[in-house]
């Protein structure tokens, strides 16, 4: 009976060892968090016994960059189009029919050159019959004189053939105006630009027959939102752009409009163009009209500075060697423009700033370059 109750808990025993002592897969996950655990303790231990000083720490690799004194300019920025002063439409000064061109497009023109000849056939007859009409009064007018100086004959005919002359001459000088205006002529030295006019059309005041552009006097016009106004002036510097033919200058204004315009609350600015061949009539321009400029600035790039609770840092450097640490400095900003802020305070030249790299970079952290 004794024997019997001694080898029942033995096969339990048995039992347990061969099948039913695996562990739970929970118990198995505990356990080697447990594990984990234990050894994130012995890394803290180990940590603790090095020096304050050390650099065995895990370092962020950072670009860094000195603080330079430089002039910081702020800009209004607009979009205008180059004119030319002498941008003219040429039409004819009286009605007729376009019976010569002696111009084409591209050439170059003098003012007063004949453009467009119309046709003066008429006028040109009657000049040639108050030509005879002339000739026969200025033979009767010089014998008549030469009897009045004789006193022969009497005043009264010498003063009609004196008259008569000069009335003839009247009439040839408005007919030789009248054949002067069937010439189309240009008013201004340029280029000709367009020509509109066809042998055979019918010309007359006010329909253009020609466009005549004077493109060595041209200047870039811009209007400025009314916000603005107060801070535009004539003799302000401007820095002019032309995207188009990758060109730049720094010019001034010419002229700022003092009258806001009712329909648009625009005023209009104007900026003489030189020594810039390449622009051309209504080519596209940009212009940056300076309206804030400080020398020796401290300026950086907008994207390093950081904000904690509102008020804005950036992470600047200290140490020097393999012993370099990161610092979180607060500043004021000034103005900004563009990816350049200017700082008020809380730096200086010489001090170096953290470019590349500071996202998730702690104060005093330790950095290398």
């Amino acid at each position: 009976m004794t024997k019997r109750y001694f080898v029942l808990p033995l096969l339990t025993l048995i039992l347990a060892a061969c099948g039913g002592g695996e562990q739970k897969p929970e118990e198995q996950i505990q356990k080697k968090k447990q594990e984990i655990a234990k050894l994130q303790q012995e890394v803290k231990d180990l940590e603790a016994k090095l020096p304050k000083d050390s650099t065995v720490k895990k370092m962020k690799t950072v670009t860094v960059e000195p603080i330079a004194a430089a002039t910081f300019e702020h800009s209004i920025d607009l979009q205008g189009n180059v004119d030319a002063r002498e941008n003219v439409n040429v039409s004819a000064q009286m009605p007729g029919i376009v019976r010569a061109i002696y111009v084409r497009e591209g050439q170059a023109v003098k003012k007063g050159q004949t453009l467009a000849q119309l046709d003066d056939l008429v006028v040109r007859a009657n000049m040639q019959e108050l030509e005879t009409q002339i000739d026969l009064a200025t033979t009767l007018f010089k014998k008549q004189e030469n009897l009045w100086k004789q006193k022969i004959g009497s005043e009264v005919q010498y003063l009609n053939a004196k008259n008569q002359l000069e009335s003839l001459e009247r009439r040839k000088a408005t007919l030789q105006e009248q054949l002067a205006q069937a010439r189309i002529t240009s008013p201004i030295n340029g280029t000709v630009d367009a020509v509109i006019a066809k042998l055979g059309d019918a010309a007359a005041p006010g329909n253009p027959a020609f466009r005549v552009v004077n493109s060595s006097d041209l200047r870039v016009v811009a209007n400025v939102a009314e916000s603005f106004a107060g801070k535009v002036s004539t003799g302000d510097e401007v820095v002019v752009v032309f995207p188009d033919i990758q060109k730049e200058i720094r010019t001034k204004i010419g002229f700022a409009s003092k009258m806001i315009d009712p329909l648009s609350r625009t005023i209009r600015v104007e900026v003489p163009l030189r020594g810039v061949p390449e622009a051309r009539p209504n080519m596209i321009a940009q212009l940056r009209i300076v309206d804030y400029r400080a020398k020796d600035a401290v300026v950086i790039p907008v994207n390093v500075i950081q904000y904690s609770l509102g008020k804005p840092y950036v992470l600047t450097v200290k140490g020097s060697g393999d012993k370099l640490q990161a610092v979180r400095t607060h500043i004021e900003i000034g103005r900004t423009y563009n990816d350049k802020a200017e700082i008020k305070s809380g730096l200086k030249e010489g001090d170096r700033i953290v470019t590349t790299g500071f996202q998730g970079l702690n104060d005093n952290d330790f950095i290398k370059l």
